[in-house]
């Protein structure tokens, strides 16, 4: 997180937004709540992981590269205690965020987000998967959101 926080340390005040998706969607919120609030950071979130400490505590170990599974890294249990950390706690500002949560989602449990992100605008998509396959028909109401939308 501290590379994110250099990252964005420059970013133009009052015309940001965070989009993440998984694991991503876990680290937005963060960045939202806890960088970006004073600046009514607006935050699209597509499947975001509600628990990830929890959903990658089974994980550590010696694991493979999903890309290439003749590659090897070790997942440490200090990680598990980083994503512990970076929980955001309650929402300041539901607003904000725009969630889109599949019931298709082959990796997390769209019920979780719903529940996690229920003062959103919370978007329940119908099938579809973790990748959100069918981003593109979604893509409108997304950058309305974060007036990008012309």
């Amino acid at each position: 997180m501290a590379l994110v926080t250099q990252g964005i340390a420059n970013w133009p005040v009052g015309r940001v937004a965070v989009m993440g998706s998984s694991l991503g969607g876990f680290y937005a919120t963060w960045v939202a709540e806890h960088l970006l609030a004073a600046q009514s950071c607006r935050a699209v979130l597509v499947n975001p992981a509600v628990d990830p400490a929890r959903d990658l505590a089974r994980y550590i170990g010696e694991q493979t590269h999903w890309h290439d599974p003749s590659q090897t890294f070790y997942f440490r249990p200090e990680f598990v205690d980083e994503l512990r950390g970076l929980a955001a706690g309650d929402l300041t500002h539901p607003a904000r965020y725009q969630v889109w949560a599949a019931t298709g989602d082959e990796v997390l449990d769209w019920r979780e987000m719903q529940h996690r992100y229920a003062a959103c605008d919370l978007r329940v998509v119908q099938g579809s998967d973790h990748a959100l396959s069918d981003f593109d028909d979604h893509l409108p109401t997304l950058l309305a959101h974060l007036r990008l939308a012309r």
